[in-house]
């Protein structure tokens, strides 16, 4: 049996330790290490081992009675939640390692979150119960008030005691009846429990100290009682790419997780437009692999000879794509020696992005500038450091800006043409608004009797390609419905790149007639007072542009829930700490886009001209006499090709 387990923790709790012991007792590592000693298995980057921190998500194997695992060690800082978020598309099971002392902190909440979203069945794993100030039967009712009630505390699953018995029974019918009529069979209960943990209705939780090595076994031998996988090698190829990496030669080496079926060498992956042959299969063991000739369902591995798949594509029989729930919300501009070439550094950080797809690499022409897109300071310090290692060249970055996103808030339909001499497209869409999150949806109402099955897929390709600017501050767009109403064709001078055109001016001059919001990323937050300091942060959320819901007071303490931009709210924890002498707390969660709180001020500052965007243009382009002539977005209505269609 096969199974892929994930390892996730707030920074600091002792994830690393706790998966070194795992391998150590398991057999897969002789000696242990430690963060603290720069030696541990797991963060095996020098970065890593520097800093004491996971920040690349590595997989190691081991072997339990009949099973084999794959450990993803996942980082635990917020900076890196983007690489955490990936992993997950992929486990099996996922352990939370929560310290005994700190107890549910922001990023476990987050981590909780996430899991839910991707329906991965969950242990809890409460580390360092040997340090002073370890409380556990306060960090198990931490759980249940800010995670999960369904939460059951396991010292040995040899010998469950009657509350345990008394909590399964409680979530399964057969069991209550049996429960109530003096029938306890240990074989059935275990079966139940694996069970209703498979199904996402309990969730173990066990406790020890990693660094001492206590509750260790214990926990191996539970997690292999408890965790069932049924992967089958009959069915067609499926699987999940979940991460890419380059390696010393510059060779690109995708990351599958196989669902179904047999992989083998010289085996063709079909992705949309893309045919290419897997040249070589590769199992991985920290940063060691060995070579095979097939994978088959349930393996983690990693192919050469894919360049096309990108993280979180569907492989084989799986066409669906991973939907990414961490989102960076700052931006940040590269700064290098402008003897350098410009081209080659972009180049260079192509290959980052395809590592990392929140990155957002773009090259800003007017600017001259490659910015990126990250989550935090962190981000960029390590960022700095991966290029000095692997691509032999400094790199400096500008300050963090926040990542702004535009909308509309009305429908309006919109005309695009291009038609200079010996080219001809014309472009009719509908743009209206939908719910925040959504993103961009298309949707096709054109006859092919007005436009061919094939430019009509050309239009929504042009749509999908790239990201496109609003006329508000040049930002992203967002939460947009497009609808194809019509378009028009010419049999002889169609030409590639022509519905391009047509398409992007079609959008753009919608975007001119509508009513055009700008939007910002805001926080969930979770703030944690005495009770004394309760009105000075109820004005600073005001202060802060934030909304907040009832106080919940508890003796002298006080928890304040609410809502904020990520603008205002992103340097506040340091402020909280300094008022509060340290005894504060905030937990910031990213909580989706939505209107900006100073519009105005912002689109002064960012002084973007719509009419200097060289990547877009709202007029059209028309023919007369054998020459083109523009005609500017408030004209072209009444010079389009086709009838204009009013829904």
């Amino acid at each position: 049996m096969k199974k892929t387990i994930g390892v996730l923790a707030h920074v600091d709790a002792g994830k690393t330790t706790f998966s070194e012991q795992i391998l150590y007792h398991t057999k897969s590592i002789r000696s242990r290490g430690r963060v603290d000693h720069k030696n541990s298995f797991l963060d095996s980057h020098d970065i890593e081992k520097e800093r004491g921190i996971t920040v690349f998500s590595d997989q190691e194997v081991f072997e339990i009675g009949k099973s084999k695992y794959y450990l993803i060690d996942t980082p635990g800082h917020i900076d890196f939640s983007c690489e955490m978020e990936r992993a997950m598309g992929i486990m099996d099971y996922a352990i939370i390692v929560i310290s005994a002392v700190e107890g549910v902190q922001s990023h476990t909440e987050t981590v909780w979150k996430l899991l839910r979203k991707y329906k991965v069945p969950t242990f809890f794993f409460i580390n360092k119960l040997d340090r002073t100030g370890a409380d556990l039967e306060n960090v198990i009712n931490e759980i249940k008030a800010n995670l999960t009630e369904n939460i059951c505390y396991i010292e040995s699953i040899t010998e469950i005691k009657e509350e345990l018995i008394e909590f399964i029974a409680e979530r399964d019918e057969e069991l209550l009846e049996n429960y109530f009529n003096g029938k306890y069979n240990k074989e059935l209960w275990i079966k139940k429990l694996r069970s209703l943990i498979k199904e996402g209705n309990i969730f173990p939780c066990f406790a020890g100290s990693a660094l001492q090595d206590e509750g260790i076994s214990e926990f191996l031998n539970s997690l292999e009682e408890l965790t069932v996988t049924n992967y089958n090698e009959n069915e067609e190829f499926s699987g999940i790419v979940y991460k890419v990496r380059h390696d010393n030669n510059g060779t690109r080496i995708t990351f599958i997780k196989a669902l179904s079926g047999i992989l083998k060498v010289r085996d063709e992956i079909n992705n949309g437009d893309f045919k290419e042959k897997i040249s070589g299969i590769r199992i991985y063991n920290g940063n060691k692999f060995s070579t095979v000739d097939k994978a088959v369902a349930g393996d983690i591995f990693a192919v050469t000879g894919l360049t096309s798949l990108s993280v979180g594509d569907g492989v084989g029989a799986l066409k669906e794509k991973l939907k990414f729930n961490m989102i960076p919300t700052l931006m940040s501009s590269v700064i290098f020696d402008k003897t350098c070439n410009a081209k080659e550094i972009l180049g260079y950080f192509r290959i980052l992005e395809a590592e990392d797809p929140a990155l957002n690499v773009t090259w800003n022409e007017t600017l001259q500038e490659i910015h990126v897109h990250i989550m935090g300071k962190i981000q960029l310090e390590v960022l700095k450091e991966v290029i000095l290692e692997r691509f032999k060249f400094n790199v400096d970055f500008g300050p963090c800006e926040i990542i702004y996103k535009e909308t509309i808030n009305n429908i309006v339909n919109g005309y695009g043409h291009f038609e200079p001499l010996k080219h001809y497209a014309e472009v009719h869409l509908k743009l209206e608004s939908i719910s925040r999150g959504s993103g961009i949806i298309f949707e096709n109402k054109c006859h092919t009797d007005n436009l061919t099955t094939g430019h009509q897929n050309l239009i929504k390709t042009h749509l999908f390609e790239r990201k496109h600017n609003g006329i508000l501050t040049g930002s992203e767009i967002t939460d947009i419905k497009v609808t194809l109403l019509t378009g028009r064709a010419h049999n002889k001078h169609t030409e590639g790149g022509d519905f391009r055109e047509a398409t992007f001016r079609a959008l753009r001059q919608g975007l001119e007639k509508a009513d055009n919001i700008l939007l910002e990323p805001f926080y969930k937050f979770t703030i944690d007072v005495e009770l004394e300091y309760m009105g000075r942060v109820l004005s600073d959320i005001q202060r802060l542009y934030g909304t907040f819901n009832s106080p919940e007071t508890s003796l002298n303490k006080v928890r304040i829930t609410g809502r904020g931009p990520v603008s205002t709210f992103m340097n506040y924890s340091m402020e909280l700490i300094a008022f509060t002498k340290g005894r504060g707390n905030i937990n910031l969660i990213f909580d989706g886009y939505d209107i900006c709180h100073n519009t105005q001020e912002v689109i002064e500052k960012r002084a973007y001209n719509k009419n200097a965007d060289i990547e877009y243009s709202s007029n059209s382009v028309f023919c007369s006499k054998g020459q083109g002539f523009i005609v500017p977005w408030n004209e072209a209505e009444k010079y389009m090709h086709c009838e204009i269609i009013e829904e």
